[in-house]
């Protein structure tokens, strides 16, 4: 079957049941995060919210159950932010194995001084790249123990744009809010690139599956109150916008699809079909400077040492 005819058979609407699994998805109280969880909720799964703030993610389950009857869903404290903390959050999840995660959580900035985490890793690589990275090693036993678990990890159309330093990981010397986001979500797609190659270097029976929302934008995304309202008057001046853009909502379904469609391998990366900006999802070309292994490589022995681990596949056999 064609890539375009499996684009054809996906309905968004009309999601595969995954009654019996297990979904953790970082960051699930709010944005593409939120939307993701309440599609993954519909399918019968076990959704967990990873998330730092308790009563945003009180907010978002209460949100999830008014609209998905029955839904089972539940919070973790996470915070990416907090390497140390990962380790006992994962102990937290109680499962005996956990069938994907969503690496969707993360921190923009817009405007200086440039900001640390308590570990001292610049504030948006250290928790969209480092964080992801660290906690993937802990939850590793967990994928693997599902039959075919996944990593997805949300990227952004902002790291198309950017190539990484990595003499400058952390953006020390020269510190741009909008570059410094871009090529943290850069290093992320990076990784779930080369994450895969060494998941099939040792013939795991995981996958890792990069994904990004394209153009989502608040004023075009439905109202979950309080998790997020936009205004009739919001929703009527950002129609023009709609032409090339979409909600939150929208956007979250290339990362649904990577999480359940059967036809999704390894390695690839989904987005919107029209022009990567807004649509259905489809699988696209990985951008070359996004799957170079030796960039990839070395971005990966950074991560490895910044985090401190030894272990070049993450604890996956």
């Amino acid at each position: 079957m064609s890539s375009a005819s499996r684009s054809r058979s996906w309905d968004v609407h009309r999601l595969p049941s995954a009654r019996g699994r297990s979904f953790l998805v970082t960051g699930g109280n709010a944005g593409i995060g939120y939307f993701a969880a309440e599609q993954l909720a519909a399918t019968g799964a076990v959704v967990v919210l990873g998330s730092r703030d308790g009563a945003k993610a009180d907010a978002a389950m209460a949100s999830i159950r008014s609209r998905v009857p029955g839904a089972q869903v539940r919070h973790l404290p996470l915070d990416l932010a907090d390497l140390a903390s990962l380790r006992t959050a994962v102990d937290g999840l109680d499962l005996d194995r956990l069938d994907a995660v969503v690496h969707n959580a993360g921190v923009a900035l817009d405007d200086p001084p440039r900001r640390e985490t308590g570990d001292g890793h610049e504030l948006m690589f250290g928790t969209n790249h480092l964080g992801h990275f660290a906690l993937t090693q802990w939850l590793a036993p967990l994928l693997s123990a599902a039959p075919a678990g996944r990593v997805v990890t949300v990227g952004s159309f902002a790291a198309r744009s950017e190539r990484l330093d990595l003499d400058d990981p952390q953006s020390t010397r020269d510190y741009r809010p909008k570059r410094t986001y871009g090529r943290s979500k850069l290093a992320q797609m990076c990784f779930g690139f080369e994450l895969d190659r060494r998941l099939r270097a040792v013939g795991s029976t995981v996958l890792s599956v990069v994904a990004h929302p394209g153009g989502a934008l608040d004023s075009l995304t439905p109202s979950r109150p309080p998790v997020c309202v936009t205004t009739p008057g919001e929703r009527l001046r950002a129609v023009p916008a709609g032409v090339l853009v979409q909600g939150k909502d929208a956007g979250a379904w290339p990362v649904v699809r990577a999480v359940l469609d059967p036809e999704v391998r390894g390695g690839q990366l989904w987005g919107p079909r029209v022009f990567g900006l807004r649509g259905l999802p489809r699988r696209e070309p990985v951008p070359p400077h996004m799957a170079e292994p030796a960039v990839a490589a070395r971005l990966w022995a950074v991560s490895a040492e910044l985090v401190g681990t030894g272990d070049p596949h993450l604890g996956f056999r």
